[in-house]
């Protein structure tokens, strides 16, 4: 009986093998992973040495905001990687998972885990396990993933030592998921399986064949687009309205820009699908969200438009990203519309209908007198006293001014709410705004901000980045600045100060305390190489925001900030509104029902 590898199956063959540290090394490589994000540890030191030289392992200031790079990384990439050492590590990743989860994204977190030969009766340090227990527990983090919905595998190392261990096909197996399903993924790696030989791969020659190998078993696509191509025929006033999951389909959304250019059919998109849109494009009416809204041709969306075809929604909706439940989205109420949700993996379903559709005789037949007309320019930004009220009207105005347009990353809270009305405009790097609308963890746009800034620098992009946080979402993560720092990253931060939680407060707790009036965050980006700034007019802000764009680097513009209503966008006064009314609040509810027109 064989009693190694070589035995068994010849030296040739033994030799062959790859340590799966590095078989690991050219799985992230096949799929396009060149840097990763994360923190160190000792369980995890083997795999970061593995790894080291196959990509770059990039530090993040803690385990949470590696997580949430790797997310934004998983939006513009095939997939976002993070990588923490065993469950001291892993479990603050569970935010950055159930973020993912929620938004449909791959991310792919890695965490060292205790070797297989270090399982015994003594309890090892990072295990969750009380002493008072009568035995230990080593999958806390693999079942707290798990609760989460998340796929979590621990990888298996050899169970006979004639066959080499199948880690390596493990590992691919689960990376192929998160790509081809759009869902996290959670590795455990013990770590004295890194340096043992695994099975050797057969990998495709390109990543695209593995999304050719789907099956798509669903029919009727030509019956469906012979549906469409009869109502477009039919309609004077077509739309196209895009959703969310298009946002991660890029080849399909050109697709279907293209059939709306060569047809000249009018589109719109979700809140949760802004920024995969250049909003200056004549046919784009923006971004929409019934009664939340205010774009220059609102009134077609709802009012005018004879005819809906809706690609890439959500299979069940949100309430944020369809008006709050407030009944006004135009779209959710329209007689004549077609869903196309896209409910096979990779949007097959959808792509076959394009395909179908496109191949029918169909010939523009449509013409709109708004989209021939020039908008009328914008008066220059005045002395008036600063808000997010016209906060995003001053930043459109310096961004018309610019030689590249902004990519925004709003911060959960009002500064999120104000930016809707924010204009993306096409980007080098395919999306020019980022930011979590659906599952709303605060503390991210720093780190999301990380993951731009690498992604623009690989392609050579000079273009400017722009957060907008309030002061209490800021203080959730100014450590991140110091990766920032180090990246040399071209950002701009303007920083909304009154001091307080104000999106949906309630009352006078401390708790909604966020800030001290001593605090000076001038003065704190200095400390990471940046230059800070005040401003207080909208003037001021315009001219500020063309500086340091032309400078460059690391800038802090505070803006001093009443809290008179007036002073609130005029989203985050309605979106108040409504959290009074679902707390029961007599007052707000009337208001919130005179708003919907109940």
């Amino acid at each position: 009986m064989p009693s190694t590898i070589s035995q068994n199956f010849g030296r040739d063959y033994y030799t062959s093998l790859p340590s799966l540290g590095d078989s690991l090394g050219e799985l992230l490589g096949f799929f396009g992973v060149k840097r990763l994000y994360g923190v160190g540890g000792d369980f995890v030191a083997n795999l970061i040495n593995a790894l080291d030289g196959h990509l770059e392992v990039l530090p993040s200031s803690n385990e949470m905001h590696a997580g949430f790079s790797a997310c934004a990384q998983a939006e513009l990439n095939a997939l976002g990687v993070c990588l923490t050492t065993y469950t001291v590590g892993s479990l603050p990743c569970t935010s950055a998972a159930a973020l993912a989860r929620t938004e449909g994204l791959p991310l792919v977190l890695l965490s060292g885990a205790p070797g297989e030969e270090e399982v015994g009766r003594e309890a090892l340090h990072h295990t969750v396990h009380p002493h008072t227990a009568w035995h230990t527990d080593l999958d806390a983090a693999l079942n707290a993933f798990r609760a989460l919905g998340v796929r979590a595998e621990r990888l298996q190392g050899q169970r006979h030592s004639g066959q080499p261990n199948m880690a390596a096909a493990q590992c691919l197996e689960l990376l192929s998921h998160a790509y081809l399903q759009r869902q996290p993924v959670f590795i455990e790696i013990p770590r004295d399986l890194i340096g043992q030989r695994t099975q050797r791969l057969q990998l495709p020659a390109e990543l695209a064949q593995l999304r050719s190998r789907l099956p798509l078993n669903l029919g009727g696509a030509e019956m469906i687009a012979t549906e469409i191509a009869s109502r477009l025929s039919r309609a004077s006033a077509p739309l196209l309205y895009l959703g969310e999951t298009l946002r991660l389909n890029r080849p399909l959304l050109a697709r279907i820009l293209d059939f709306c250019h060569r047809l000249q059919l009018p589109y719109a998109c979700s809140w949760f699908a802004k920024g995969m849109l250049d909003e200056t494009h004549p046919l784009c009416l923006g971004s929409y969200n019934g009664v939340f809204s205010r774009l220059p041709h609102q009134a077609y969306i709802e009012s005018q438009a004879d005819y809906v075809l809706e690609i890439g929604g959500a299979i069940f909706p949100s309430d944020t990203n369809n008006a709050f439940g407030s009944r006004t989205h135009g779209i959710d109420n329209h007689p004549n519309k077609t869903m196309l949700k896209g409910t096979a993996p990779w949007e097959l379903d959808t792509s076959a209908v394009l395909d179908a559709l496109t191949s029918m005789p169909l010939q523009p037949a449509f013409s709109y007198g708004f989209l021939a007309a020039e908008p009328e320019p914008s008066p220059p930004p005045g002395r008036e006293e600063l808000g997010y009220h016209n906060l995003a009207q001053t930043v459109n105005l310096a961004q018309q001014a610019l030689p590249e347009p902004y990519i925004f990353l709003p911060e959960v809270g009002n500064a999120l709410f104000a930016s809707f009305e924010l204009v993306a405009r096409a980007s080098d790097i395919g999306r020019s705004y980022l930011a979590n609308p659906w599952y709303a963890a605060m503390g991210t746009s720093l780190a999301y901000a990380r993951a731009v800034a690498d992604q623009l620098a690989e392609c050579g992009s000079t273009q400017p980045m722009l957060v907008l946080t309030g002061d209490g979402g800021f203080n959730f993560q100014a450590n991140e600045l110091i990766n920032l720092q180090k990246q040399g990253a071209n950002l701009t931060l303007i920083y909304m100060r009154n001091n307080i939680f104000h999106l949906g407060k309630a009352g006078d707790a401390p708790i909604y305390a966020c800030n001290a009036d001593g605090f000076d965050p001038k003065l704190l980006i200095r400390a990471y190489g940046g230059q800070g700034h005040e401003c207080d007019t909208a003037e001021s802000l315009f001219a500020c925001l063309l500086h340091t764009a032309a400078v460059g680097g690391l800038h802090l513009i505070e803006i001093p900030l009443a809290l008179k209503p007036e002073y609130q966008s005029e989203i985050a006064r309605k979106l108040n509104t409504y959290i009074g009314y679902r707390n029961g609040n007599a007052e707000a509810t009337a208001d919130w029902r005179r708003l919907c027109g109940r």
